[in-house]
């Protein structure tokens, strides 16, 4: 039996039809670029996510890049955020001319320490990223009053986590901006790249929609320099279809979920994800820590079941930031986990003989 990481094809395949119809209506009517479709799922966004405003822009990455520029955050500017999560998070910091300062994160949640961020304050700090990891949101209610207390912008990474709770609010609702992204792999995904900003703040939301169109309005005249960055109306089309389905398929992630933890309870070589119980977890990822990573992942390999690490070097020990100064065992629970996460399939269409499949194997191996 082959149980892949991610079957983006079988999701695909559920609501084909839609998506043809869809696309096809766009290709009909010609709007291209900002189509009505891209309105229509930014409304549905805010909506969903209970945002006062939401940008659709090209990508996740984007999103950050936007978030960044419209709260002013440029060269000289510090911007704290986790060592342990997808690079875009401190590239987009970078690109904006602005420094990395990275604090360790929580060995249970693997997001973002409230405690070391509070460390790496200075007067130069004027953002924290909380990136909330594999579909768990971080510690908003702590990160905030410390927020308030140093009068910083919070910009949440929600790349992974659209549809996530914390405390009844969805993550990306909590901090100035909000960022998702619309990956084919994400919990909601496109059939390319995109990416949506949410805000509370109209005027925050309008800058990132100036910045998002080459900081011009009207058109062809600029008081600010942006960039390309608009979400593409064919992908706006198959959000548009996609997201009526996003509360059952995170349920559904949600049950396999569960039944990996029940089934593992018994094994002690096996650490099972942490539920943090102010949290509601959509489990973009499904992420267990065990000491003998690397040959697990090689017999699933072996049994044909897809696996993956996310992530194998923390980002203060990545060569283009070596110039930041950080060294190996600064971060030190950042740079265990990441010798120890493994990630296993947890997508929605995965048929129950397909994860007692990878259940029995990795039993078998222990």
């Amino acid at each position: 039996m082959k149980v892949p990481l991610l079957d983006v094809n079988a999701q695909i395949t559920s609501c084909k039809i839609e998506l043809i119809e869809a696309m096809r209506k766009v290709i009909d009517e010609c709007r291209f670029i900002n189509g009505p479709e891209v309105k229509e799922l930014e409304e549905k966004i805010a909506l969903y996510t209970g945002s006062e405003c939401a940008v659709g822009c090209a990508s996740g990455t984007d999103a950050l890049w936007l978030a960044l520029r419209a709260l002013d955050i440029k060269q000289g500017d510090e911007v704290i955020t986790s060592p342990f999560t997808f690079f875009a998070t401190a590239g987009a910091i970078y690109n904006v001319g602005a420094t990395p300062v990275f604090a360790d994160i929580d060995e249970n949640t693997f997001n973002i320490d409230p405690a070391e961020i509070e460390k790496k304050i200075s007067p130069k700090t004027k953002c924290v990223i909380p990136v909330h990891l594999f579909g768990q949101c971080a510690e908003m209610d702590i990160i905030m009053k410390i927020a308030s207390k140093h009068n910083i912008a919070i910009i949440e990474d929600a790349a992974q986590s659209l549809g996530a709770k914390y405390k009844y609010k969805m993550a990306g609702t909590v901090g100035d901006f909000g960022c998702y992204s619309f990956f084919p792999s994400k919990n909601l995904g496109c059939l390319g790249d995109g990416g949506m900003v949410t805000a509370n703040s109209t005027d925050l939301a309008e800058k990132a929609l100036v910045l998002r169109n080459h900081g011009s309005k009207p058109k062809y005249y600029h008081r600010i320099v942006g960039t390309n960055s608009r979400l593409d109306t064919l992908q706006a089309a198959v959000l548009l279809v996609k997201i009526n389905y996003l509360n059952d398929w995170a349920q559904k992630r949600r049950e396999h979920a569960f039944v990996y933890n029940e089934a593992f309870n018994d094994l002690k070589n096996v650490t099972t994800p942490y539920i943090d119980r102010n949290c509601y977890h959509v489990f973009n990822q499904y992420t267990i820590k065990v000491s003998d990573r690397n040959k697990l992942q090689a017999y699933l390999t072996q049994k044909e079941i897809g696996s993956a690490i996310y992530y194998p070097l923390p980002l203060h020990l990545q060569k283009c930031f070596s110039y930041l100064g950080y060294s190996k065992g600064d971060f030190p629970v950042a740079e265990k986990v990441s010798k120890e996460v493994l990630s296993l399939p947890v997508y929605p269409e995965l048929y129950p003989m397909q994860q007692e499949y990878v259940i029995d194997s990795i039993k078998e191996f222990y």
